[in-house]
């Protein structure tokens, strides 16, 4: 017997500009089926520019699903926020709102910000395109690990990643400008394990579920293991385990809570961590639209090895938080993340 269709317009919405997009055609399409035979209207919405979330808004979807973070702004190096988007024009979103997503966009705001809350992030350094770090100058130590301050899925991530001396610096932080235009975010490097903490709200209360997997990245032609972008993009997954020893899973589980907690999210995301080589976790970033593959994304993983929930009670659940807060538009909470001032980590001159 067919159940009856809840009565809610649900939107999915997602970029064909891959730089912007969140959300894969692939988990679009299986989201949407899904949603589909659960709510009487679900449509899925191209958002490329400001003119497309013009059209978006005057379809008055209950709920939005949110899979793209901005569009660009009508000036030069500005950004419209879709969460801030949506709530202005009164209509709920999934997921956190732009101060947070602000955050998890900008890694560096966000290692200070995790600082700022006493938590345990690596030491940095922000090198801006065209300038160089001088590490004999600072206070960090090699070897040192060299990564694009602003993008994810791996971008920029290599073999060349992991440096010992000041010329590898150098070619690293010079390549990372040239090749991507990224300014180079520069840490003390972690060698011990890897970790991606699913993070999810409970429904009935402000409880999350926290829910920590091990990622074994198979090693390189140096011998490390790094999550590079190569091995995110390849056809095979990189294995993840469950972490069963208690002692590990509570710090790691504490750590997660804590830094969702102050980079200001909300309803759900992923906190990466890596231990020092003490086995003290460390905050890497977070990615609070994470990916949601079916049987590939770590998020879902996640939720089914810890909490034995399937793909589909996963989907529904991120929906029913997003409708049980937009039941009206007097009900959509305003951006809770406070105002901070310059990153206190700066580029060498």
């Amino acid at each position: 017997m067919l159940h009856e269709k809840i009565q809610k317009h649900i939107e999915i919405v997602r970029s064909s500009n891959k730089a912007l997009s969140s959300m894969s055609q692939k988990s679009c399409d299986a989201i949407y089926a899904l949603l589909k035979s659960h709510y009487a209207t679900v449509g899925v919405s191209t958002v490329n520019d400001i003119a497309d979330l013009g059209q978006l808004v005057a379809k008055r979807p209950d709920l939005v699903f949110m899979g793209i973070k901005y569009v660009h702004g009508p000036l030069p190096n500005t950004k419209v926020w879709i969460s801030e988007y949506l709530e202005q024009h009164g209509i709920g979103h999934t997921g956190s709102p732009k101060g947070a997503i602000e955050l998890e966009q900008n890694k560096p705001l966000a290692k200070q910000r995790v600082h700022d809350a006493g938590l345990t992030t690596s030491p940095f350094m922000v090198v801006k395109r065209g300038d160089t770090f001088d590490v004999a100058a600072s206070a960090m130590q090699f070897p040192l690990f060299a990564k694009p301050a602003d993008l994810g899925a791996g971008q920029g991530v290599d073999d060349n990643s992991i440096v010992h001396n000041q010329a590898d610096l150098n070619s690293k932080i010079a390549s990372l400008a040239t090749d991507l235009g990224a300014d180079a975010l520069i840490e003390e490097f972690l060698s011990g394990r890897e970790y991606s903490v699913a993070v999810l709200k409970e429904e009935a209360s402000d409880s999350l579920m926290v829910m920590p997997l091990e990622l074994v990245a198979g090693p390189n032609i140096h011998g490390q293991r790094i999550l590079s972008y190569a091995l995110k993009s390849a056809p095979l997954e990189t294995p993840v385990f469950p972490v069963t020893d208690k002692r590990v899973r509570a710090a790691l589980i504490e750590l997660a809570t804590n830094a969702f907690r102050a980079l200001g999210a909300r309803d759900y995301g992923r906190i990466d961590i890596r231990m020092s080589a003490d086995g003290v976790p460390h905050f890497l970033e977070a990615n609070l639209i994470p990916c949601l593959i079916r049987g590939s994304g770590n998020f879902p993983k996640a939720c089914a090895m810890n909490q034995g929930m399937g793909y589909e009670a996963m989907i529904l659940h991120i929906v029913r938080l997003g409708l049980a807060r937009s039941i009206n538009a007097d009900l959509i909470e305003d951006d809770p993340a406070p105002t901070y001032g310059p990153l206190a980590v700066t580029a060498a001159a």
